[in-house]
């Protein structure tokens, strides 16, 4: 399969285009500046995802676009542009888009609250990059014709280990039997190219956790 990663020299993003590799995937790992080099196996391009345009030229040579950016801190605003960049370029080439988003729009399990809305799931510091993510998945739900799929990672996602094992909760945020919501990006990027290659959900969320 034929994938372009946008935000592929991210840490989500590294972590995606590794596994994709792994699988043997074609991957074409694109960013603002190619780090040629950084990431091995790879096609390395250079590209603005909020240029819906540009997102096209390269979606249209692919199977799949993964969109796996993240706003440096202090430019939460810029998700907006980008993820509509993306989508419309999709959107243009008939492409499924499939993104890394937050646990800021799941909800908390036996409450009608996302994980926003609960200060234990989305402490102040990360609140406006959590916002953002609810922000995108508007953007996406808005897009009529474009075939998406929201994996949003547990409250605590990070770099960890790659242990081969998740869980998937729909619209729920995803709890384990410590009370705690977390995954690893290595488990993430599991979850992820799994859904690629045998989707389940289109035009929803999917969130993912140990």
């Amino acid at each position: 399969m034929k994938i372009l990663i946008i935000g592929a020299t991210g840490a989500a993003g590294s972590r995606l285009t590794d596994e994709a590799l792994r699988r043997g995937h074609d991957v074409t790992a694109a960013s603002r500046s190619t780090h040629r080099g950084r990431i091995a196996r790879a096609h390395s391009t250079a590209l603005d995802g909020s240029s819906s345009a540009q997102v096209t030229d390269l979606a249209l040579e692919h199977d799949v676009v993964i969109g796996a950016t993240r706003p440096a801190p202090g430019r939460e605003d810029d998700i907006d542009a980008v993820t509509e960049g993306i989508g419309e370029g999709a959107r243009r080439a008939s492409r499924r888009l499939v993104v890394v988003g937050g646990a800021a729009p799941l909800r908390v399990p036996g409450t009608a609250r996302s994980a926003l809305e609960e200060p234990a799931w989305v402490p102040a510091k990360f609140r406006a990059i959590a916002a953002a993510s609810s922000r995108q998945l508007e953007i996406l739900r808005a897009m009529p014709d474009l075939d998406w799929t929201y994996l949003a990672p547990a409250a605590e996602f990070g770099p960890g280990t790659r242990t081969g094992s998740y869980r998937t909760g729909g619209v729920e945020l995803v709890i384990d039997a410590e009370g705690r919501s977390m995954v690893s990006m290595e488990d993430f990027a599991i979850a992820l190219l799994d859904e690629v290659e045998s989707p389940t959900t289109s035009r929803g969320i999917l969130s993912i956790g140990r």
